[in-house]
């Protein structure tokens, strides 16, 4: 569990958590544009590829490659799982 606190408290990676909220499905090229543009985050590709990779062993993003693409998706399963271990009470 502590990967997915880890996993959030850099505003990179919750930058990339929005776009691929956004629009699922994005190459590293796309979310490297989407974030420069849409966030100011000019990041190497290098260092959004370490991001990627960081958000992905908590369990975040998983990568599918077709062709020579590799697709970025996210998932919020680990998000989901902290909201059911412990609910706000009073909450929705």
């Amino acid at each position: 569990m502590s990967d997915v606190f880890a996993a959030l408290a850099d505003v990179t990676r919750r930058a990339i958590l929005d776009e691929l909220a956004e629009r699922d499905g994005q190459t590293l090229f796309e979310l490297c544009a989407r974030l420069a543009s849409r966030h100011g985050i000019a990041s190497s590709r290098q260092a959004i590829s370490q991001h990627l990779d960081i958000l992905a062993e908590a369990g975040f993003v998983r990568a599918e490659r077709s062709g020579r693409y590799k697709f970025h998706h996210v998932d919020f399963g680990p998000l989901r799982a902290i909201a059911e271990r412990w609910p706000i009470p009073g909450g929705p």
